[in-house]
């Protein structure tokens, strides 16, 4: 069987990754799961630039074929923030509720159309041979003006979708990887694989 390794500890994460790119005779590994347990420092620039930043300290650890992804949130009415520092928002010890409460907070007063924003995941894939691809996808969206849902993680309580009348985290879990940022990207980087024929 192949073998996957996504560098990546996060289990909320690791759900969405294998329910995209599962494919029969891959197996998705978490980094964790590959015996990797170092946090290689996301010194980039861009989400691009970090996604290619751990794929490859992973990739150099396990010989193995892998993914990493960068993603965050990008606020219009804030310039862009958080944009790449969306992890760590607040500082590393931050709850999510918290992050979401304070951006809430810093559109106080702004109208819908003033609070526009879009979700943006870049994914790269890093090959034992040194070979790497990078895609990126996204999702618009706003913000919303208080936390409703269960489904999702981290800011997809506020993050509105008017089309769909609800929040990310609103959606049913195979609707939220259909439309998702890291559903766009993952599904072009499973496409990209499949002519590189890595999935027959």
């Amino acid at each position: 069987m192949k073998r996957i390794v996504f560098a990546t500890g996060n289990k909320g994460k690791m759900k969405e990754i294998r329910a995209i790119m599962g494919e029969q005779g891959v197996e998705v590994l978490s980094m964790r799961e590959a015996g990797v347990f170092t946090e290689p420092e996301e010194t980039g620039k861009s989400f691009e630039e970090n996604a290619l930043i751990k794929a490859r300290a992973v990739c150099g650890i396990t010989g193995e074929i892998t993914l990493a992804d960068d993603s965050g949130l990008e606020v219009d009415y804030l310039n862009g923030e958080p944009g790449i520092l969306s992890a760590r928002y607040l500082g590393k010890d931050a709850s999510p509720k918290e992050k979401n409460e304070d951006l809430i907070r810093r559109l106080e007063g702004a109208r819908d159309e003033k609070r526009g924003a879009r979700f943006v995941c870049a994914v790269a894939a890093v090959f034992p041979d040194g070979r790497s691809e990078v895609v990126r996808g996204t999702m618009e969206g706003r913000i919303g003006y208080k936390e409703a849902g269960e489904n999702g993680f981290g800011y997809d309580p506020i993050f509105y979708l008017p089309e769909y009348g609800c929040t990310a985290a609103e959606l049913a879990p195979e609707e939220k990887n259909r439309i998702s940022h890291r559903g766009r990207a993952l599904s072009m980087m499973k496409e990209r694989l499949r002519e590189l024929k890595v999935f027959e």
